[in-house]
């Protein structure tokens, strides 16, 4: 209603209600917009630091699966030739060949996973 008598009387609203009108609002929204830059250039940098941590996170879950691998090859089974009648080493024996068995088919998987992160995490920078 008070918008369409200012528009009768062709004058503002504040004018109506007798307001001052501040001429600081361009300089409110000036410190406004300033702030919420800051805040996107913080958000930006939160971003882009999670972004890299995840990268380097996957180059290093990769390197620790190629040592692994390089280290099951240099071992080379040797379990395998242990004497199974003591009992620690069936045991021990037995948990390194189970964990062998699983990581060599489920390894490549990971390593196949973390390489496409890897190079998502690049095509998003």
């Amino acid at each position: 209603m008070l918008i369409s008598l200012a528009d009768e009387f062709g004058v503002s609203v504040s004018d109506l209600l007798g307001e001052a009108i501040s001429e600081s609002a361009s300089d409110e929204l000036r410190a406004i917009s300033e702030k919420l830059e800051v805040i996107n250039l913080q958000l930006s940098n939160r971003h882009s630091s999670k972004v890299k941590t995840i990268r380097w996170l996957l180059i290093s879950l990769c390197a620790f699966m190629a040592v692994i691998f390089i280290a099951f090859a240099a071992i080379n089974g040797s379990y395998m030739d242990w004497n199974y009648n003591n009992p620690e080493l069936a045991v021990a024996g037995t948990i390194l060949h189970g964990f062998e068995f699983v990581f060599v088919r489920l390894a490549p998987i990971g390593f196949a996973a973390a390489i496409v992160g890897i190079v998502m995490t690049y095509k998003r920078s």
